[in-house]
């Protein structure tokens, strides 16, 4: 019988991100705590001699061709540098919004090669395991464990897992994506050039949600001002959810447009979520959890 395997592909959340600057190469220097969504993508894997991917799913149908999939990318990746590794047919179940700044395709990336591990023996801290993971994409590394953490450069810098408290949230995406790229050139930084803007206040694991929330909005996203230059719509979602009475704070994800508000409980964050799935229906709204 063949062996399967299943893992969820949680949505990575920039609950902080600070461009330190722009170096030479022209990747961007960053500094994020990171945590990650109860909400994800399902992904399936059945041993097999030849590699395949099928999706369903509510966004299935706002991929792109399959061949350039991050599953498949990070498959090929691993099997470049361990040639006996054993495949298999994947099958995701995509619920997580595309270009929404949260991560989804390098979770499913991230969940394809903790499959592969288990299928073949490996473990996570495997060099070849790290490597197919960075080389894939630069959020790949952190979602292979799915924990809360500071990420710096271009995300191979990882600081050790954080117990942060549970946040309770709510996601809203407008139904549009936002180009991590164009989102770059809006902000301008010259190569070799520093950005202008405070480092992240001290993080201590363990600490209180009061306090945890006192330390994040000390933070900030330095891509949110030309995401929403570029989006002018993601304005209104940090709007609709600031509005919200109950709303702790209010913030972009990654280089948008997703925006998360954090709630003081699990029934204030399902209310506001019927709030704005009323006045804003054609909007994606999801209320959950982060840690």
């Amino acid at each position: 019988m063949a062996w399967v395997g299943t893992a969820r592909a949680r949505a990575k959340i920039n609950l902080t991100l600070h461009i330190l600057g722009r170096r030479a190469d022209g990747y961007h220097d960053l500094e994020s705590l990171v945590g990650f969504a109860a909400f994800g993508d399902d992904l399936k894997l059945t041993e097999h001699p030849s590699l395949s991917l099928t999706i369903t799913g509510p966004n299935a149908d706002s991929l792109g061709p399959s061949s350039d999939n991050h599953i498949l990318i990070a498959t090929r990746a691993l099997k470049e540098r361990k040639p006996a590794l054993k495949l298999g047919a994947f099958h995701l179940t995509k619920r997580i919004p595309i270009a929404a700044g949260l991560g989804g395709g390098s979770a499913d990336a991230a969940a394809a090669l903790r499959l592969l591990a288990r299928l073949n023996g490996l473990k996570l801290t495997d060099p070849d395991l790290r490597a197919a993971a960075l080389t894939t994409g630069a959020d790949v590394t952190v979602c292979l464990d799915s924990q809360a953490r500071m990420m710096r450069g271009i995300g191979e810098d990882l600081g050790e897992p954080l117990s942060l408290p549970r946040l309770f949230a709510v996601l809203v995406n407008p139904r549009q994506g936002s180009s991590t790229p164009a989102v770059f050139q809006a902000i301008g930084l010259e190569k070799g050039t520093a950005h202008k803007g405070q480092t992240h206040p001290s993080l201590a694991s363990r600490e209180p949600a009061a306090r945890l929330l006192e330390t994040l909005k000390q933070g900030r996203n330095d891509m949110q001002s030309a995401a929403i230059g570029l989006l002018p719509v993601i304005a209104e979602v940090e709007a609709a959810l600031s509005a919200l009475p109950d709303c702790r704070l209010a913030r972009m994800s990654g280089s948008g447009a997703t925006f998360f508000g954090l709630f003081d409980s699990c029934r204030s964050a399902a209310l506001a979520a019927k709030l704005i799935v009323q006045r804003h229906p054609e909007w994606w709204v999801k209320p959950t959890t982060i840690d």
